[in-house]
C-alpha cells in the first residue's frame, strides 16, 4: 500500500509540474513531452526497480540532474542548505556564538565570539567539547556538533569541556541567544607616515552591511582621517542591494552602480546611487581585493574603479558576474537559479569562463550567500590580451571577463611546505592555547622574542611534528624507481647523502620562515587572549603587505592622482 502511495505521489507531482509549466502554450510542447517521459521514468523506477527507492531521493536526484547542465552557482537547496543561506544572508542564528573545528576526532573551540553566551560563560579557544547534553562528541562532525548546540533562544544546552591544565572535565549549562554575525568585524583609525588613516574590513554583504558600515565610516570621519582603506579581501559577496548601497558611500548621487541583463524583461534593470555619498569626494580611498573577492565585492570594486573614485590594490578578483535568484520550493527547500549577468558602469561584465566547473574540486564556503570555486591565479598571471577593452570615466583602460584587475598589484606570498603543514596540523593554534593558559597576563602589545621561538621549537619536538618537503616527495619517487629497477645497493650512499642534506635544508627552512612563524604565533596568542580585533590592531595594521601599499599610496597625493589619471598598472 505504501509503495502504491509513493508511486501516486510522484505521478501527482509530475502532473502538477507539467500543468504549471506548459499552461497550454504550444511553445512548450517539446518540454511537455520530455516532462511526460520523466514522469514515466520516475513511475517505472518507483514501481519496478529491484530495490525500493525513497520518493524524495528520486525527485531530488532528478532535480540535481537538471541543474547539472547549468552553471555551478545554480543550486537545489535542501532544508539545511536553505536554512544556512538564510542565516548567512541575515547574519543571525540562535546558539552559543563560537567557531569550532574537528581535530583527531575531537571537537575543539577555535574562538568564542565577543559578547555571546559562549564568551560570557568563559569558554576558551582550545577547549575540547567532550559531550553535548551528555552525548559524546568523539568522531562527531562539526556540522552535527553545531546542530546540537543550536536551538531556540532562551533554551539551554549543557557542554562537558576538557581544558588544558585542568584535570577534571568542566560542565557548563549555557542559555542560547540570538547571535549576530558582524559584517564589519573590525574598523579603526591608525597613524602611519605621519597621517591618520581609516581602515574598514567588510566580511560579507549581508542584510546589516549598510547599517554597520554607516556606523564605521561616520566614526572614522569624526576622527578626521585623511584617507580610507576599504578591505574586501576574501569577501565572497552576498546581497545585490547591499552592494549598491555600499557603492553609494563613495559614488555621487545618480551615478550608475551596476546593470543586470537576463532572458526576461524583469531581469533587465540599471541600479544607481540614490543618495549623496557619506565619504567626501576629495577624501582618498583605496579598496583591497584578492582572488577570493567575488560577486558583490566585484560590483563595488568595479563601480568605484570605473568612476575613478578609488585605487584598487591587490590581486585579480574571482570573476563572478552572475545574479542568482532564490525561489522557495515549499517550506523546506529552494532553487537558487542564475537569472542574469551584471555589468559595471563601463559596460564590462567581469564573469570568467566557468565551463566545465559544475563539479569543482574545491569549494569555498565563506559564510556568505554565495558558494563558489576560486581560481588562485595571480593578477600578473592572467593575460589581458584576449579580453575586451573598456574605459573608465577618465579614460583609463579596464578589461571585461575574468575578474576586476587591480590598479596596483600586490602578490600573495606562497606558503612553503613547512608553513603549510604547521597550519594544517594546527601547531600554531595548539601552542597558543598552551602558552595562553600558562601566561594569561601577556600584554596585547607583546613581541615574539627569540626565547618564544625556542619554546615553539621545543613544542614541535615534544609533539613529534614532522613533514615532508618538496624535495623529500621527489626523493620518494626516485627511490621507488630505483627499487623497481633493483638498484638499491648502487645508490644507497647517494640516497643517504641526499636525505642528510634534506634534513639540513629543513632546518634552514625554519630559519627562512621565521617572519611567517613569528607572525602566526602572535596571531594565535592574540586571538586566544584578546580576540580577533587584537589581530587587526597589532598585526594587520602594522605589518600587512596590502595595507602597507595602501598607506604608501594614500600618503602620496601625487602617486594617488597619477594612478587615477591614467597611470599604467604596476
Amino acid at each position: 500500500m505504501l509503495k502504491k502511495k509513493g508511486v501516486l505521489i510522484i505521478t501527482i507531482l509530475a502532473a502538477v509540474l507539467i500543468f504549471v509549466t506548459v499552461v497550454a502554450e504550444s511553445t512548450y510542447d517539446t518540454l511537455y513531452s520530455y516532462l511526460k517521459m520523466s514522469s514515466d521514468v520516475a513511475y517505472r523506477i518507483k514501481s519496478r526497480y529491484v530495490d525500493e527507492i525513497d520518493s524524495k531521493t528520486l525527485i531530488d536526484s532528478g532535480i540535481r540532474g537538471m541543474l547539472d547542465i547549468l552553471d555551478p552557482f545554480s543550486e537545489y537547496l535542501e532544508a539545511k542548505d536553505y536554512d544556512l543561506l538564510q542565516e548567512m544572508t541575515s547574519g543571525k542564528y540562535s546558539g552559543l556564538g563560537m567557531s569550532i573545528m574537528q581535530k583527531e576526532g575531537v571537537i575543539i573551540i577555535v574562538a568564542p565570539m565577543e559578547g555571546t553566551p559562549a564568551y560570557r560563560m568563559g569558554l576558551r579557544a582550545g577547549d575540547k567539547i567532550l559531550k553535548i547534553n551528555g552525548k559524546s562528541t568523539t568522531g562527531m562532525s562539526t556540522s552535527e556538533a553545531s546542530s546540537l548546540m543550536r536551538g531556540p533562544a532562551g533554551t539551554t544546552v549543557t557542554l562537558t569541556i576538557g581544558r588544558e591544565s585542568v584535570e577534571e572535565p568542566l560542565e557548563y549549562t549555557i542559555e542560547r541567544a540570538v547571535i549576530e554575525i558582524k559584517t564589519v568585524p573590525f574598523y579603526g583609525a591608525f597613524e602611519k607616515n605621519g597621517q591618520k588613516l581609516g581602515y574598514v574590513r567588510l566580511a560579507r554583504f549581508g542584510e546589516e552591511a549598510n547599517a554597520e558600515l554607516d556606523a564605521a565610516f561616520t566614526d572614522l570621519l569624526k576622527q578626521n582621517v585623511k584617507g580610507i582603506i576599504f578591505d574586501l579581501r576574501a569577501n565572497g559577496g552576498g546581497l545585490l542591494d547591499q552592494a549598491v548601497k555600499v557603492s553609494n558611500y563613495f559614488l555621487a548621487k545618480g551615478s550608475e552602480v551596476t546593470s543586470t541583463k537576463g532572458r526576461t524583461m524583469d531581469q533587465d534593470r540599471t541600479l544607481f546611487a540614490n543618495n549623496d555619498p557619506l565619504i567626501p569626494p576629495d577624501l582618498p580611498v583605496v579598496v583591497l581585493v584578492n582572488e577570493m573577492s567575488a560577486s558583490a565585492s566585484e560590483i563595488v570594486a568595479g563601480a568605484v574603479q570605473d568612476w575613478d573614485r578609488a585605487v584598487i590594490i591587490g590581486n585579480t578578483t574571482f570573476g563572478k558576474g552572475l545574479v542568482q535568484q532564490v525561489y522557495p520550493l515549499g517550506q523546506d527547500a529552494a532553487l537558487k537559479l542564475t537569472t542574469a549577468k551584471w555589468y559595471v558602469p563601463s559596460g564590462r561584465c567581469i564573469q570568467k569562463d566557468i565551463r566545465s566547473t559544475r563539479h569543482p574540486e574545491s569549494l569555498i564556503d565563506s559564510t556568505l550567500a554565495d558558494s563558489m570555486t576560486f581560481d588562485t591565479t595571480s593578477a600578473k598571471g592572467r593575460s589581458n590580451k584576449s579580453k575586451e577593452v573598456y574605459h573608465t570615466k577618465g579614460g583609463r583602460i579596464v578589461y571585461g571577463g575574468g575578474g576586476v584587475v587591480p590598479d596596483v598589484v600586490v602578490e600573495d606570498a606562497r606558503l612553503n611546505a613547512l608553513e603549510l603543514n604547521l597550519e594544517r596540523l594546527s601547531m600554531f593554534f595548539d601552542f597558543a592555547v598552551k602558552y595562553a593558559n600558562e601566561n594569561p597576563k601577556t600584554p596585547e602589545d607583546f613581541e615574539v622574542t627569540p626565547q618564544l621561538i625556542d619554546q615553539f621549537r621545543q613544542y614541535l619536538k615534544d609533539k613529534k611534528f614532522s613533514y615532508k618537503s618538496e624535495l623529500e616527495l621527489d626523493l620518494e619517487k626516485l627511490e621507488k624507481t630505483i627499487i623497481e629497477q633493483k638498484k638499491e645497493a648502487e645508490y644507497a650512499k647517494a640516497l643517504a647523502d641526499i636525505r642528510a642534506q634534506i634534513e639540513i635544508d629543513k632546518e634552514q627552512q625554519f630559519n627562512q620562515s621565521l617572519d611567517y612563524i613569528s607572525r602566526s604565533i602572535k596571531r594565535d596568542i592574540l586571538t586566544n587572549l584578546y580576540g580577533e580585533k587584537a589581530v587587526y590592531r597589532q598585526i594587520m595594521l602594522k605589518k600587512d603587505p596590502y595595507i602597507d601599499k595602501a598607506v604608501e599610496i594614500l600618503t602620496s597625493p601625487k602617486e594617488y592622482s597619477a594612478i587615477l589619471e591614467g597611470g599604467a598598472r604596476r
